[in-house]
């Protein structure tokens, strides 16, 4: 266990240290983030989360300190209890659960990638409701995508504490996720809209706080003749904050569909998160022609939904977790490529 902590530890120090050169060295200057900007650090996150993948694949056991057969059995009945090393050396039976774990991150990162999509349009929503000046977009999600990560760790702790208490919550994650995601796939061409003033959070701040009506560039609070008030701004970064909330009742149950491992579920949606940023920024400018990625996230929603609720019946018939991988990934290309080959004005027609 105290081998978990350390690499725990290191874990969030590396964390901690990019969020601290983005906030002081990259991001100091307040800017329109162009295309290309973003793409270029969108591509620099996917290729660290993928260095990530390459770890754990060839030294995944690092991580809970695994030194001998006994360690690795005792964590593989507890994280990966499909797997069977009969008639196995330590040494193929260890190249198992590297493959495994390194898989389990690889479909956990890709889901909480995709499910981000979604939690994009809300961000973006909640921006323009607002009428944010897009130079002050990038404060607003450095510190969106902090408050994020906080609560990522202690919800996914918490929840692989419940399901180590009480494994039957899985089946209620799963059911909510069928739900979810049938709900999501019929209300895909809904028009959503937001009235900032009608939302209870905004009513709930303005009668607890003394807000100042005008932005302030990227200040998030102003003192003015001795008095503190938060700015509008402030109350844009509670707001999606508490989006993420909402998401993570969705993202959460989806990533232990793929991996029981709160570790691996824990690093897998950091790496999602920290990309967000820059994902965001590249989406904003092409999310209208990706219009079969809603269905696609419902389809998924569904997919792991169903596979927590019969995981027994799955481990006996020999599904294996390279399978899911090949599962999301179809339906990620397959959601862009349909997206490319129908646009959505001649979609819409039909």
């Amino acid at each position: 266990m105290s081998n978990e902590f350390l690499f725990l530890g290191g874990f969030v120090i590396f964390i901690a240290a990019v969020l601290i050169l983005d906030l002081m060295v990259i991001g100091r200057h307040s800017h329109v983030v162009s295309v290309k900007e973003a793409t270029v650090w969108s591509i620099i996150w996917v290729g660290v989360s993928l260095a990530f993948f390459v770890f754990l694949r060839l030294g995944g056991e690092v991580v809970h300190g695994i030194h001998d057969f006994d360690t690795l059995r005792e964590v593989s009945k507890q994280y990966l209890a499909h797997l069977s090393f009969d008639n196995m050396t330590y040494e193929q039976a260890l190249e198992q659960y590297r493959i495994n774990t390194s898989i389990n991150f690889l479909s956990g990162y890709l889901i909480e990638k995709t499910l981000s999509v979604d939690n994009i349009f809300v961000i973006l929503l909640i921006l323009k409701s607002f009428s944010v000046a897009p130079e002050n977009y990038k404060p607003v999600l450095f510190w969106g995508v902090l408050g994020a990560i906080i609560l990522r760790c202690i919800f996914i702790f918490a929840g692989a504490a419940i399901i180590n208490r009480f494994e039957w919550v899985l089946y209620v994650f799963g059911a909510y996720l069928v739900y979810a995601g049938v709900k999501m796939f019929l209300d895909r061409n809904k028009d959503e809209k937001m009235e900032p003033k009608d939302h209870f959070l905004v009513k709930y701040l303005s009668r607890h706080f003394k807000v100042h009506q005008e932005f302030e560039g990227q200040k998030f609070r102003i003192k003015k003749n001795g008095i503190w008030y938060i700015t509008p701004l402030f109350i844009i970064l509670v707001l999606i904050e508490f989006t993420d909330v909402i998401f993570a009742l969705d993202s959460i149950p989806a990533i232990f569909g793929i991996s029981r491992d709160p570790y691996i579920v824990f690093f897998s949606n950091i790496f999602a998160i920290l990309g967000l940023r820059a994902l965001f920024f590249l989406l904003i400018k092409v999310i209208d022609m990706f219009h079969f990625l809603v269905p696609g996230i419902a389809l998924l929603l569904v997919f792991v939904g169903f596979k927590l609720i019969f995981a027994e019946w799955l481990h006996h018939i020999g599904f294996k977790s390279l399978y899911s991988l090949y599962f999301i990934l179809t339906v990620l290309v397959g959601s862009v490529v349909l997206s490319m080959v129908f646009p959505k004005a001649s979609a819409e027609k039909a």
